[in-house]
């Protein structure tokens, strides 16, 4: 029989929900191909379970790409500085890699294995993306080497073949990770009417407003002035899970700042880094306002479209520019806290005022069909392995 391996690679959930809605419709339409689901750790499997359906899952082949006690423990400490348990895993079961037809997978990493095996022994390598995110490293060159990438939008699509990706290595599917969420839905998580403000910073410490602004931010919403908003502080989960972060992309290092005192006590902040919550979009839907720098939640944020205020305290993304973060045109960029104070007062006319624009991007952006995203992404993988195999 043959096979498609799902790789779930990662040492926190935060990519899961983009993946397996298509592991499970994989399993569901295309009983003729085995289903094979590799995750790291049990957490990784559980969060997997939460997503699919219990008829779903029982389909499924389940291997755990556990390592040798010595080596988990070594590369435990070694994490702190690059995926070093990640890479150990892709070696450890390269042999599961070999006997699939295609391999499935979020991130890049997995290509270490294609390039060891060679063309003879390789299996086809799809990307589905973890976002729909504009910052260049989206683009990385290794993108090139994938068979095929499973984007949400025409703006991905157009993107990646911008970037050097053939284009008959790139198919429309959706994004699957809405299919399990009611994005009409309002969670609330204060007792009060004040507008609430979702702040969403990146890892990356070149491209992220949290090493210069970010506590900062949190002082100022939790000061007498800042108490007439409501701030949910829910960053993209990696930025708490390292002390240090490395760039190297910007050939960039820098300590991560630690979330101030006077914002773990306030009432009217929410203080969240590590939670199921920053990956099943409650904060996104739940905020009245977002403000970010790189992430591509941000776009999550936008099925609804809303006030939208970036933070740049380094001019890092201004540099780059509006053609190639299109996300610039969907609020006014400010470079401090300072700044961005005085725009936040006017956030239901900013909404206002960037409604179309929002609109027309993520029409670009997300390919919404009345077929779900992970039957067309299933229904891809399963044509490229039949083709493959003549």
């Amino acid at each position: 029989m043959q096979r498609a391996l799902f790789l779930f690679n990662h040492d926190a959930a935060h990519q899961v929900a983009h993946l397996a809605p298509v592991a499970a419709a994989m399993a569901r339409e295309h009983a003729d191909i085995e289903t094979v689901v590799a995750f790291a750790g049990d957490a990784i499997r559980q969060r997997i379970l939460g997503l699919i359906d219990a008829a779903d899952a029982a389909k499924i082949t389940w291997t755990e790409l556990d390592l040798p006690p010595v080596l988990g423990a070594a590369t435990r400490v070694l994490d702190r500085i690059f995926p070093a348990s990640r890479l150990a895993r892709l070696r450890v079961h390269e042999k599961l890699f070999e006997e699939s037809d295609a391999v499935i997978s979020t991130e890049r990493t997995c290509l270490r294995v294609k390039e060891r095996l060679g063309p003879s022994r390789s299996p086809l390598f799809v990307r589905v993306p973890h976002g729909t995110g504009d910052r260049s490293v989206t683009f990385h060159p290794d993108h090139r080497k994938f068979d095929l990438s499973l984007v949400a939008g025409p703006k991905m699509a157009a993107q990646l073949a911008a970037n050097g990706v053939d284009p008959a290595r790139i198919e429309v599917t959706g994004y699957s990770k809405f299919e399990r969420i009611d994005l009409a839905a309002r969670p609330r998580f204060f007792d009060n009417d004040r507008p609430t403000f979702v702040y969403n910073p990146h890892f990356d410490p070149h491209l992220s407003s949290w090493y210069e602004a970010g506590p900062q931010l949190l002082e100022w919403f939790a000061s007498e002035e800042g108490q007439a908003y409501n701030l949910i502080f829910a960053p993209h989960v990696m930025l708490f899970r390292k002390s240090m972060h490395v760039s190297p992309e910007y050939k960039l290092a820098k300590r991560r700042p630690d979330v101030p005192e006077a914002a773990l006590a306030a009432p009217n902040v929410l203080v969240d880094v590590d939670g199921p919550r920053l990956f099943d979009m409650s904060y996104m839907l739940g905020a009245d306002a977002y403000i970010g720098d790189a992430s591509s939640q941000l776009y999550e944020f936008l099925v609804r479209p809303r006030a939208v205020f970036l933070l740049d305290p380094n001019a890092a993304l201004a540099e780059q520019g509006h053609e190639t973060l299109p996300f610039l045109g969907m609020g006014p960029t400010v470079r401090s806290v300072e700044a961005l104070a005085t725009e936040l007062p006017s956030w239901t006319e900013t909404a206002a005022s960037y409604k179309s624009s929002q609109e027309d991007l993520i029409a670009q952006t997300f390919a919404l069909s009345e077929t779900p995203a992970s039957t067309r992404a299933a229904q891809a993988i399963a044509s490229a392995i039949r083709s493959k195999n003549g």
